[in-house]
């Protein structure tokens, strides 16, 4: 059973981010050192007591503050005693501005190496403060900017994470403190965000940084200065949070994953930072528009399909619910490729993402790690006991590039760490020296080739090395900065699982577990036993497969030329593992066969999935549907073994990005009916439109929204092709990445039917046909000989339908190009009807119906568990005829290129037609034959729509990260103080 649906639409907000009134203050909004007060004798003058877990209180009683509200009727005292802090003068006014306070008059008197600072306050009113719990929430927040933090040198304040950067205790008298008093007090201040303020900042950015005039600059280059001044404000923020999971040392989630379509950053930020509107205002004096500059950014070119989108959105998440995580990915030089369609066939070109720069990067020069390959594995005696040495071959540098990743409606903004390879400097140097001039270059080539493409041809064995050697370099570089960062705060391995969890998303980082063992127990000498038990605590493993056939495996050949001694710890991690299953299940032969992680075989190899599994604590699918199939089919041993390792975390995407970012109209439309922006965090609000969905005034507003939207899309479309659209007809669109199980050709074969049924029409049946504008996007991989042939069929198909002037307007049908996540915040908020075709109930579509009912979807299809049956049947199944029109249209060569599809339609013969398309046909058709029925109603029509956007709330990415972080990694938010 299969879905087309109406989109979940995507809504924007522009918002602003501010800190509540004193009365609403948290008790405890900061996390420095507790402090107790016993506030009556705080408001007779008392001085409270700091409390210290380190030191005698009496080292610390010294600074207290006292509030005196005798002595005035207009205004409250503060008394504050403290030690004499270069610019924490500032610091104390920072927070009573802050809090919406005023200050009437201050004085200050030095005693020793305190001083005693008096501050005559009112409230935003001009009123002296008498509530006792508002009092109590200022003295905290005052007594967290004055005490001391936990870092050293750097200070984290209670200030909206203003940074107080204290000097070294040498720096005491004459001219070096002088220097130091003015370095640390110009370092007190906090960005501006008054309009202002964001011009100057923006004009500096595009004189100082990009370096053109400020009296001549044009919109791309006003857009380098933007995003700079928006990057400075996101690392303050970044800052503050690394500072603050460096003091409270939480356990973390580092987040494994190849790819991430990330889209463009500026937009996302801005409204995440919640000063939206300041910019686009601030842009407005200067003479641009902040939508105008936003389009000026390119996408980022780091990943393919939704395994990289979801991987995007689960940051978002991650960051929005103040979890401490960390990102680590790979920073591809070219990404995966620049499609261009030249008489409709599919080209690859390099996509030059990096040509002009990334402003939201921060290089880490000084974040470097070594990363080897090759070599041979010796054994040596060490502390009396034999051990086996990886002595490489070559040896490649990783260098860090950060993102910040800004939460909404939160201080914290996590890192995404993404690794590009350098030659090592030794090898480097050697050649130069010795006069090696073109083998340095050669080899500075080959070492930055591993990080310059994502995913690799590997239909070559050079491919094959190329791909293994990317996996393993960003495992490697991302292990090793993990593991840094646990040593400088702990020094037994024993507590890693306890600060510790790594997430692999899908096969890809699978490698990092045998990385683990081998530092484990090569450099850190601990012995196998205790290293296992470590390492099956941290790692957990999500999959993404729907096919066993389609799951990741690395020829043994080439693992043990390239990375020696991590074959022989998967040697050793599979030989433990056969033992322990032959206790549980006996001598079966067969099912040891299929579960162990070296398969035997034509090619011997590694079976990625396997390894990750035995060595996993848990296993997760992402839907309802997927989790039955790894049960049932795909890990069916496995589960039967360790029922308890699986679980499912159904996907979910971010609604800041698909709602609060691409579509602004509906955003603002769905505030104003809930009466809140609440649901930008809490997306289950979103449940509260259903009251309204048969509202006349609330469908007109979503029927004007969605118009708005179409014609956007419609103008977009007329400019990539000429064709203009009718914004009547119905937008149907099906943007994915083109391949045989996400039934792309089910669509075309479905609309060149309705082509045929409408050629065939007389003048007044026409009349009743429900205009359709057919949307398909989407790569295919460069060596998919199938599925280029699809994008060609589609092109092929829209030359006739476009240009037959019979057909008018009553069909259209588009291919957009270089499909990116970009092109989906233009094309997702246009689109009426949204096709999902793969060939079962496949992923969320049983939640779908859950949420939503299945009245407001169209299913169509085989069920899942119908599907094998069907597939056995093959050639004795019944051909529907309606299939076998449009497929014979094509043989014969109605839209040309008749040779060129042959082999196309040879995939859908009964006895070859594995994704079921002729099985469906009859049915999508009658599902077709629906949406048209349900689109003439448009009452009805804005009902569903309404009550689909209703129910979207269990399908965000908050959720899943969520349920990961409490039932699979054990963290917990850490939020960094305002």
């Amino acid at each position: 059973m299969t879905a087309i649906s109406l989109p979940l639409f995507t809504i924007t907000h522009q918002s602003k981010f501010s800190l509540p009134p004193v009365s609403r203050l948290p008790n405890k909004p900061f996390s420095l050192p507790s402090i107790f007060y016993n506030a009556a004798a705080a408001s007779r003058g008392a001085k409270p007591v700091r409390a210290s877990t380190s030191e005698p209180a009496s080292t610390k009683s010294a600074e207290t503050i006292a509030v005196e509200n005798a002595d005035s009727e207009e205004s409250t005292l503060f008394v504050i005693r403290a030690r004499n802090q270069i610019g924490l003068l500032q610091v104390i006014t920072r927070v009573f501005k802050v809090l919406g306070l005023s200050i009437d008059k201050a004085s200050i008197e030095f005693e020793g190496e305190f001083f005693i600072k008096k501050f005559f306050v009112t409230d935003s009113h001009g009123n002296k403060i008498v509530d006792e719990e508002s009092l109590e929430k200022i003295r905290n927040a005052l007594m967290d900017a004055i005490g001391d933090g936990g870092d050293g040198d750097v200070v984290g304040s209670a200030t909206r994470g203003v940074t107080v950067r204290r000097p070294a205790s040498g720096l005491v008298s004459g001219e070096r403190k002088a220097k130091a008093e003015r370095m640390f007090a110009l370092m007190d201040g906090f960005q501006k965000n008054d309009p202002m303020s964001l011009q100057k900042d923006i004009l500096n950015h595009v004189e100082y940084t990009v370096a053109r005039s400020r009296f001549s600059f044009d919109d791309f280059e006003a857009y380098q200065g933007l995003s700079h001044s928006v990057r400075d404000r996101l690392i303050e923020r970044w800052h503050d949070t690394q500072l603050h999971f460096k003091r409270e040392d939480p356990k973390r989630v580092y987040f494994l994953s190849l790819e991430y379509l990330m889209g463009r950053s500026l937009s996302n930020s801005v409204i995440n930072l919640g000063i939206r509107d300041e910019y686009a205002e601030a842009l407005n004096e200067l003479g641009f528009e902040l939508e105008v500059l936003a389009e000026q950014e390119g996408d980022a070119a780091l990943g393919n399909g939704g395994l990289a989108r979801l991987s995007a959105c689960q940051l978002d998440s991650l960051a929005t619910l103040d979890y401490p995580a960390w990102g680590y990915g790979l920073r591809y030089q070219y990404g995966l490729f620049r499609q261009l369609i030249l008489d409709g066939f599919q080209h690859e070109q390099p996509d030059y993402w990096l040509n002009f720069g990334n402003p939201w990067e921060i290089e880490r020069v000084h974040v470097t790690y070594p990363v080897k390959f090759y070599g041979t594995v010796e054994e040596e005696l060490v502390d009396g006991r034999k051990s086996r040495v990886w002595i490489p071959a070559e040896t490649v540098e990783a260098v860090a590039y950060d993102n910040p990743i800004p939460g909404y409606g939160t201080r914290n903004t996590i890192t995404l760490r993404l690794w590009a390879a350098k030659p090592s400097d030794h090898y480097d140097m050697e050649s130069y020296n010795t006069g090696d001039y073109i083998n340095a270059v050669v080899d500075r080539q080959k070492a930055e080739t591993i990080s310059s493409v994502l995913y690799p041809d590997d239909r070559s064995h050079q491919g094959k090395e190329l791909r293994l050697k990317q996996q393993y370099f960003f495992v490697s570089a991302s292990t090793q900065d993990i593991i840094r960062r646990f040593k400088d705060a702990h020094d037994n391995f024993d507590e890693f699982p306890q600060k510790v969890a790594l997430q692999l998303n899908d096969t890809h980082p699978s490698l990092a577990i045998a990385e683990i063992m081998r530092v484990l127990i090569d450099e850190e000498n601990l012995d196998w036993d205790r290293a296992w038990g470590i390492v099956c605590k941290i790692f957990s493993f999500t999959t993404h497969t729907v096919l066993a056939e389609g799951l990741e495996k690395i020829p043994v050949d080439l693992l043990g030329s390239l990375l020696p001694r991590h074959l022989e710890i998967i040697y050793d991690i599979n030989f433990k593992f056969m033992e322990d299953l032959k206790k549980k299940v006996g001598l079966d032969y067969s099912r040891l066969s299929r579960m162990s992680i070296v398969e035997d075989g034509a090619v011997k190899s590694i079976r990625s999935a396997n390894l990750s599994i035995v060595c996993s604590h848990t296993v997760n699918g992402v839907s309802k549907v997927h989790f039955e199939l790894l049960k049932t089919k795909v890990f069916k041993d496995f589960y039967e073994l360790w029922p308890e390792k699986f679980q499912y975390k159904t996907n979910g995407v971010t609604q800041r990005r698909w709602i609060v970012v691409s579509n602004p109209s509906l955003c603002d439309l769905i505030t104003k009916w809930l009466g809140t922006e609440a649901w930008i965090r809490n997306v289950d609000l979103l449940t509260g439109l259903r009251e309204y969905a048969t509202d006349a005034v609330l469908q007109q507003e979503w029927k004007m929204v969605r118009r708005v939207n179409k014609m956007r899309l419609a103008e977009y479309i007329e400019v990539l092709s000429g064709l203009k659209v009718s914004l009547d007809a119905m937008f149907d669109v099906q943007i994915k990445r083109i391949h045989e199980y996400k039934r792309q050709l089910l669509n075309i074969l479905g609309i060149i039917h309705r082509y045929d049924c409408i050629k065939n029409m007389n003048e007044s049946d026409r009349r009743k046909v429900v205009p359709r504008v057919c949307i398909i996007g989407g790569k295919a991989a460069p060596g998919y000989e199938i599925a280029k042939k699809i994008i060609k069929l589609c092109h092929a198909v829209a030359d006739k339908i476009n240009n037959n002037s019979d057909i008018g307007d009553l069909l259209k049908l588009v291919f957009i190009p270089d499909y990116n996540v970009s092109v989906a915040e233009l094309v997702i908020p246009g689109a009426d009807l949204s096709q999902h075709l793969r060939s079962t109930a496949d992923g969320s579509t049983v939640e779908i119906i859950e949420e939503i009912g299945s009245e407001n979807l169209f299913l169509f299809g085989a069920k899942l568990d119908e599907v094998p049956t069907l597939r056995e049947r093959g050639p004795n199944m019944k051909v529907n005829l309606q299939f076998a029109r449009v497929v014979r249209m094509i043989r014969d060569g109605y839209f040309g290129f008749q040779d060129y599809f042959e082999s196309l339609c040879d995939t859908v013969e009964a006895d070859k037609d594995f994704y079921l398309l002729g099985s469906d046909f009859g049915s999508y058709l009658e599902a077709q034959a629906a949406a048209d029925k349900a689109f003439v109603d448009q009452d009805k029509w804005t009902e569903m729509s309404i009550l689909s956007a209703a129910g979207s709330g269990r399908f965000s990415s908050d959720r899943t990260i969520q349920e990961y972080a409490e039932k699979t990694w054990g963290i917990e938010a850490c939020r960094c103080p305002f």
